[in-house]
């Protein structure tokens, strides 16, 4: 089985309530979930998990989640969800440029993310 066949997430976030809030959700739909509470270590565990799913913080010590997200992307095709307290139209667009798929506000509806991963999940299915 290959590591893309283990369906693997990373949650990268600062804020340990919220990053097992995610994790909770991932696991949920199945994912094996992995953690991180900055950006490098974020993009080092997407490097050594091959994820489906990624979800990233805006707001995170070392680098921010605009350059994560970047780092990420160059390495990994996965579904990046960024989750982030910051409603900034402009940090959408510079989070979705940089190569995000979809940006969720805190506080977000668990459903919803759930429902975007299930999606993503079935996509990987049919493929």
């Amino acid at each position: 089985m290959s590591p893309r066949d283990q369906r693997n997430a990373v949650v990268i976030e600062d804020d340990a309530g919220i990053r097992g809030l995610i994790a909770a959700v991932l696991e949920r739909a199945g994912l094996r979930v992995v953690t991180a509470a900055n950006g490098r270590d974020g993009v080092a565990a997407v490097r050594g998990s091959n994820p489906v799913v990624i979800t990233v913080d805006m707001r995170m010590p070392g680098i921010d989640g605009i350059e994560t997200i970047k780092r990420i992307r160059a390495i990994s095709d996965a579904l990046i969800v960024v989750v982030s307290a910051v409603t900034a139209a402009h940090q959408e667009d510079e989070s979705l440029a940089a190569g995000a798929d979809l940006y969720m506000t805190k506080p977000f509806r668990p459903r919803d993310l759930q429902k975007c991963v299930d999606e993503r999940l079935e996509a990987l299915r049919d493929a």
